[in-house]
């Protein structure tokens, strides 16, 4: 059976589309353009359905034929997800209130799709986090309310099951994959007290021991929760809006795994500076961290939150892992130029090094063959357009949007794990007549003056780390750690100087009358060596003058002076030295 080919939803100034992926490119023939602005595009999470709104109503189609699942009148709605079973459509629209009806309108609407009728409206006044989370089987649904979240069970939404309150709940993150659910809750801290994140297994959330694993930290204004696929942990990132020492102006941030447990830990980095990013290999036994000032680092890591593998450093401040696990891209996008590095993740060697300048959003394919880049307004509003490219680094498809019209979203349309097996990792680049954009190597400045010299590692701006595997044992003998490898540079350096210099440090000749004995010889009288050194001195400057003469300078008359007084000088030295 052939596999399924991935579309690509885009939507612009100039309407909606949806794209048949690699190796065709082109229109779906299933769905028919809309020319109206879309305010938001949305598949659902096996990808057989396809929502938007434009302005005037939100519909839901079939992917495959094109077919309208369901109209509604939602002229005002601005944001739009599917439940994981396709059961249920949230919208949401701004929340507003007239002198007619001060309290307003519920703007957060459930809709059953099978019968296009209203299950439940809430107020939802702001847009961050508005969309209720589901378990994978629809059996729990969790909303956050006035920092207290409220369970529902199977869908029905006038019954709260559960309730969990602790103090002030301000984020929550619940577990994917199948039951029982867990919940992870992040809950600040206050007056002296720490911050801490609890993770619970519902339903039981009575009494202080109930909760699976708990861990408490300072230096936290806000948090962000990622759970791996298999939800046995978590990975916390704590930040905080300004950093107290000074060092930089992103910011502190901490990273925190999280197992179920029980287990916690602080996950180190060798590299001071901001965490960018962190990510979940697929398997979820691994995880990927970008930190540090730049050039940035980056390094997996294992559920003991042991450095596996170490990629040096470089312009990065992104990664993603593909679908399968089995390849790793590190970018360097917004304020970077755009740089890809594509890693084999099981042999840990790289296979591209492309280069998408002024990307604003990435996202793998779910064949884990392609990817797309894109620019988009409002985050740039001038070059719009994607690329669709292989992994590899060639470009398979390109679209530039016209200068006068805006790109706003590309989203891949997701499909149900295992649609698209595990392919073998390939080096060679594949065919396309647009070629492939490998990253040229950049120069850096050099001033004028060491231009002509060999570099060193002085000269260098940032002192620059290769890849290193981590693991005990993986390349035959133990690596050297990040301050050996340094002091060997200094030393290989060092010794190149040495070699370069090597032919202006030769010693000036002495002149044949002073006896080579006498260069170093002393008395112990300090007058006296003072006095010889003194004469060695005057003798110097005369054999210098010797030399400019015989090159055919003509001398002044003091210079002449003193070049007659050379005999007198020898005599002179030669008591001093006889006296020793």
């Amino acid at each position: 059976m052939a596999a399924p080919t991935p579309h690509l939803a885009v939507r612009g100034s100039d309407g909606t589309l949806l794209l048949r992926g690699p190796p065709s490119c082109q229109e779906s023939s299933a769905f028919q353009k809309d020319e109206r602005q879309g305010r938001y595009i949305a598949f659902s999470s096996d990808g057989s359905l396809f929502g938007w709104c434009n302005g005037s109503q939100v519909s839901v189609i079939k992917v495959s034929t094109g077919d309208l699942v369901k109209s509604f009148d939602l002229p005002k709605t601005t944001a739009l997800e599917f439940s994981p079973l396709n059961r249920v459509l949230a919208t949401w629209q701004q929340y507003t209130k007239t002198q007619d009806n001060p309290q307003g309108e519920a703007n957060l609407q459930l809709w059953d799709l099978q019968t296009g009728a209203c299950i439940k409206a809430f107020y939802q006044k702001k847009v961050t986090g508005w969309c209720p989370s589901w378990a994978d089987d629809e059996s729990v649904t969790v909303r956050n309310v006035n920092n207290e979240l409220h369970f529902f069970e199977n869908n029905d939404f006038e019954t709260i099951a559960n309730k969990l309150h602790l103090q002030k709940v301000s984020e929550f993150a619940l577990s994917p994959g199948s039951q029982p659910s867990k919940v992870a809750v992040y809950v600040p801290g206050s007056k002296g007290a720490p911050s801490f994140v609890r993770l619970y297994q519902y339903p039981n959330f009575g009494g202080p021991t109930s909760a699976l694993a708990n861990k408490s930290f300072f230096k936290a204004d806000k948090v962000a929760m990622l759970w791996n696929k298999k939800a046995t942990a978590v990975l916390v990132t704590a930040s905080t809006e300004v950093d107290k020492t000074g060092a930089s102006y992103y910011g502190e941030q901490t990273l925190h795994y999280v197992a179920t447990n029980g287990e916690s830990a602080v996950v180190q980095l060798p590299k001071n500076g901001p965490i960018y990013d962190v990510s979940w290999n697929p398997n979820s036994s691994e995880f990927c961290v970008v930190y540090g000032f730049m050039p940035a680092k980056a390094t997996v890591f294992n559920h003991k939150c042991e450095s596996v593998f170490d990629f040096g450093t470089g312009p990065r401040n992104a990664a993603f892992y593909s679908p399968q696990g089995h390849i790793l891209v590190l970018a360097g996008f917004g304020n970077l130029r755009g740089q890809m590095e594509v890693w084999d993740v099981k042999k840990y060697k790289q296979v591209s090094k492309p280069q998408a300048e002024d990307t604003t959003h990435f996202s793998w394919c779910p064949d884990g063959e392609h990817i797309v880049t894109s620019t988009c307004s409002p985050r740039l509003r001038v070059s719009n357009g994607y690329k669709i490219w292989h992994y590899t680094g060639t470009v398979l498809y390109k679209h530039e949007t016209p200068s006068n019209k805006e790109l706003w979203e590309v989203l891949w349309q997701p499909f149900p794990t295992g649609a698209f097996p595990e392919k073998p990792v390939k080096y060679q680049a594949s065919p396309s007549e647009l070629g492939s954009t490998e990253a040229k190597p950049a120069q850096a400045y050099r001033p004028p003056a060491l231009r002509n010299k060999p570099q060193t590692a002085s000269s260098k701006l940032h002192e620059e780390e290769p890849p290193q595997n981590m693991k005990p044992g993986a390349a035959g003998e133990k690596q050297m750690s990040k301050a050996a490898l340094k002091n060997q540079k200094k030393r290989e350096a060092k010794k190149a100087a040495k070699q370069e210099n090597k032919p202006d440090e030769a010693p000036p000749p002495v002149a044949d009358s002073a006896p080579a004995s006498h260069v170093t010889s002393s008395c112990g009288d300090p007058e006296t060596d003072k006095k010889i050194k003194n004469l060695k001195k005057k003798l110097k400057a005369i054999d210098e003058l010797k030399e400019q003469q015989a090159a055919g300078k003509v001398m002044q008359k003091n210079q002449l002076e003193k070049m007659q007084k050379e005999a007198q000088l020898l005599k002179e030295l030669e008591d001093l030295e006889l006296g020793l």
